[in-house]
């Protein structure tokens, strides 16, 4: 059976996998030809293991194959899928995704910001709202959502529960340790960078938090998750 772990970029995917591998030692393949984060940040870290076979072979296999994406659910998702949602505030993930895209380049980081939050075309990974709403909606008991908040504020408990729900079979190891972020930092401390919420705060121009609450599925994304308010004009 298929898994997908599947979030909007810079929403905690790669600690989720991290975590899924040191409580259960499940490794994550991606939908993608080659894992990027895995190259940057180490294979076994992340728990990266390439493709065992296509998507359709692993999808009617009995075994579970946590395959991760960042693109939006569409004809390519069957509606039986299973799935791990995790969502983050889409200001802070776009910021994060901005951040990472630009390394610290602080000339073209709102330019960048601009471009994630309004892009010309919808491709990839697309935009926030569209993307969350994709794997929301329609709610299903097989698509179960983490939040971000939760998976950084107490990953064990977070996870754990997450995983009771998808693949019941599944025992977590009674003395698995979790890395702290300090201690992703020394890992690389560009990829692994604030680890926490409310960085658009400090992050996000004025203009540009308006920018994203401008467009309608942000809004929708932001209301169903409880995320807000919009800033005042």
């Amino acid at each position: 059976m298929i898994v997908w772990v599947a979030s909007f970029p810079r929403s905690g995917n790669t600690f989720l996998r991290i975590v899924l591998h040191r409580l259960y030692g499940l490794r994550t393949s991606v939908v993608y030809d080659v894992d990027g984060v895995a190259a940057r940040v180490g294979v076994d870290l992340v728990g990266f293991e390439e493709r065992p076979a296509s998507i359709d072979a692993m999808r009617a296999d009995g075994d579970p194959h946590l395959v991760k994406t960042h693109n939006p659910r569409d004809e390519r998702i069957d509606d039986a899928d299973r799935a791990i949602c995790l969502v983050r505030d889409g200001r802070d993930a776009l910021v994060s995704w901005a951040r990472q895209r630009t390394e610290g380049d602080a000339p073209v980081f709102e330019a960048e910001l601009r471009t994630r939050i309004d892009p010309p075309e919808e491709v990839g990974a697309g935009t926030w709202g569209p993307n969350v709403l994709s794997w929301l909606t329609p709610p299903a008991p097989h698509r179960r959502l983490l939040r971000y908040e939760e998976l950084v504020g107490d990953p064990t408990r977070a996870v754990t529960r997450t995983v009771a729900a998808l693949l019941p079979e599944l025992t977590p190891s009674a003395d698995a340790r979790l890395p702290t972020f300090a201690e992703l930092r020394l890992v690389d401390d560009r990829f692994f960078r604030r680890g926490h919420t409310g960085t658009h705060l400090d992050e996000m121009p004025d203009d540009l938090h308006q920018l994203f609450w401008s467009r309608p599925d942000n809004a929708a994304a932001m209301h169903l998750l409880g995320y807000g308010p919009p800033p005042s004009t």
